[in-house]
């Protein structure tokens, strides 16, 4: 068994702070356990390329001993792998290059790769760029050199109609391109996903934890949530909104929700509850 290590409680639930970083109060690390028995075996540093790791995936093939971890602060997709010796060891696979940006909290912004997961059969990896705005989709067919063969935008702080720009190197300014869905334009950044056995069906909600929801995205606590779904093209690559479906948290009896992880009831790509 492989875990990460997001950070402290104390920390990250009062939102984020640059400082709980510096205090050294998230993680950076990947723990290698003996499984049933649950003994440590090796630690992992990913050092200063894996700040923030959240969620770990195997490749689904039993016979292949290796897998991803999704570093959110650097935005960085780190391949694990067990190598001839019997020990873990670990490599960058996909990086996600920091925006120059106007109008916000820093100069850069991160993607913040949130959630990913991987294909049934271990052709496709996808994953949310939370601030960015952006879903991706990568052809792992070899897994040490990932391949981008399809990307939506759903959301985010660049948008169009935001405050916030991005820039170009030579100082041009630009924002994304993100429909609106049934007439409602979308609130937050991508941030859970799940597909669906078959891998044509990838669905999106968007709220990442509520003190972070607050600090980045207050008008998602204010108006709630939503799930998309995105069709994905398993031949070549690709991804396209759908614009038929829209769930909206928004109109909960009780007020706007928040909306986190999904599942199907007969399986999907991140739970193996199928038979």
């Amino acid at each position: 068994m492989i875990s990460s290590s997001w950070g402290a409680p104390a920390a990250f639930t009062k939102g984020f702070d640059l400082q709980h970083l510096t205090d050294g109060l998230y993680g950076r690390h990947l723990h290698v356990y003996s499984w049933p028995d649950g003994e440590l075996k090796q630690t992992l540093d990913l050092g200063d390329t894996g700040l923030i790791p959240l969620e770990t995936r195997f490749l689904h093939d039993p016979s292949k001993d290796t897998g991803y971890v999704g570093c959110a602060l650097t935005s960085n997709m780190v391949r694990f792998f067990k190598t001839r010796d019997g020990s873990w060891s670990h490599e960058v696979a996909i990086s996600v290059k920091p925006l120059k940006v106007q109008n916000w909290i820093l100069p850069e912004m991160p993607g913040l790769i949130t959630d990913f997961l991987i294909s049934l059969d271990d052709r496709f990896l996808y994953f949310a760029n939370w601030l960015h705005g952006d879903v991706r989709q990568y052809n792992i067919e070899d897994p040490k050199n990932p391949v981008l063969v399809g990307q939506v935008w759903v959301g985010g702080l660049i948008q169009k109609g935001s405050p916030v720009e991005a820039m170009t190197e030579d100082g041009k300014t630009w924002q994304s391109d993100v429909p609106e869905i049934q007439g409602h334009r979308l609130r937050g950044g991508p941030q859970m996903i799940q597909l669906s056995l078959d891998g044509k069906r990838l669905y999106v909600t968007n709220s990442l934890f509520s003190a972070w929801d607050r600090q980045f995205y207050p008008e998602l606590v204010e108006k709630g949530s939503h799930m998309l779904q995105i069709d994905v093209n398993t031949e070549e690559g690709g991804l396209k909104t759908n614009p038929n479906f829209f769930v909206d948290f928004g109109a909960e009896p009780d007020g706007p929700s928040l909306a986190h992880e999904m599942r199907y009831p007969g399986g999907d790509c991140t739970s193996d509850i199928w038979t």
